[in-house]
């Protein structure tokens, strides 16, 4: 009988700027998507194989400590679905402890984190099974895997800026594989800052996997589905020349435009509330006085992302301090930075 396995890995969420929002086939994305992987909103995860009998996966799950039976279902589908490709979720129960360092469900991708963060700990123990290195097709496999679980999950196997969708402009990209830009960015957009203001801590009312479901009926998804491939090429341009107003402009379209599909989806659905709004305003009011870069964007949720710079940082904490000195604002803040991907802990 095979020896006791164990694996840890932290993997951060991500936030889009290109949004991916519709999906066909299994988990194959309607247009591709971009965005920043992120550095202190991460998921935990540690797993321990244990040898048993027959080939039925056996998963066992804790989030934050406490048993997660209708996670724990989810979960099993989805070994039911990979144990060609990865035999050990067969052959080994596995007992899986996962934690996450922000809230859950609130529109910060935890499925992106939590999702990658598992389907490493898997590829990991394959791996100590079969030999082989953490090289390039591993981290392929790990974001194949992940996106089978969550498709923004296939972007936070990587650090960085990632994209995951066939587009034109990338003639390696892939609708099964996400991959980081295969080109230097200017420098400019090489310490972003993403604070994620929380307005909202419950879970979101409507899923994104419903979320996703409601496109094939929306009216103006084949648009939407054009305006994205045209936004990855304008800002894979800005990327490149370090344009930050055209950042800017295609990043608050991408925002707004997501939840414009919300509202003409079938039934309508609205995530954000008033004070997102309000924070859009604010700081778009902001960026017209002051002339620095600083932009927002939304994920499915009503949180706001500020997206900025490290030159501008004093500044937008200083005007995050006003905002939360005054009593028509409550949020809480998250800072968070770009980072470089998961880490494999011991």
């Amino acid at each position: 009988m095979s020896e006791v396995l164990h694996t840890h890995w932290k993997s951060p969420s991500n936030i889009a700027l290109i949004k991916y929002w519709g999906k066909t086939g299994h988990q194959i994305p309607c247009n591709p998507s971009l965005s920043i992987t992120l550095d202190q909103a991460h998921t935990d995860t540690r797993i321990e194989a244990l040898p048993k009998q027959g080939d039925f996966p056996e998963p066992e799950l804790y989030f934050e400590g406490k048993r997660n039976l209708p996670f724990e279902t989810k979960i099993l589908g989805f070994f039911q679905q990979i144990s060609e490709r990865l035999p050990v979720v067969t052959s080994h129960k596995l007992l899986i402890h996962s934690e996450n360092s922000f809230p859950h469900s609130a529109g910060i991708a935890s499925s992106a984190s939590a999702m990658s963060a598992l389907a490493l700990g898997l590829c990991e123990l394959q791996r100590q099974l079969d030999g082989g290195a953490r090289d390039a097709a591993f981290f392929a496999l790990a974001s194949d895997i992940a996106r089978l679980g969550s498709g923004s999950a296939s972007r936070s196997v990587y650090g960085g800026l990632v994209s995951w969708g066939k587009h034109a402009d990338l003639p390696e990209s892939s609708d099964e594989v996400a991959a980081p830009l295969p080109f230097e960015v200017h420098e400019v957009f090489t310490k972003l800052h993403d604070d994620i203001l929380i307005l909202d801590r419950s879970p979101k009312k409507v899923s994104s996997r419903a979320g996703h479901g409601l496109m094939k009926g929306n009216l103006f998804s084949e648009v939407r589905f054009k305006q994205a491939h045209q936004h990855f090429s304008e800002l894979l341009e800005a990327l490149k020349t370090g344009d930050w107003d055209r950042f800017i402009a295609i990043t608050e379209s991408e925002a707004l435009s997501l939840h414009a599909m919300m509202l003409t989806s079938n039934p309508p659905y609205l995530l954000i509330q008033p004070e997102t709004v309000k924070i859009i305003k604010e700081l778009q009011d902001f960026r017209q006085q002051s002339g620095l870069p600083v932009c927002f964007t939304l994920d499915a949720g009503p949180n706001v992302h500020l997206i900025y710079p490290d030159t501008c940082r004093e500044k937008v904490q200083e005007l995050l301090s006003m905002w939360q000195n005054d009593s028509s604002f409550s949020f809480e803040v998250l800072p968070d930075v770009m980072g470089k991907g998961p880490i494999c802990l011991k």
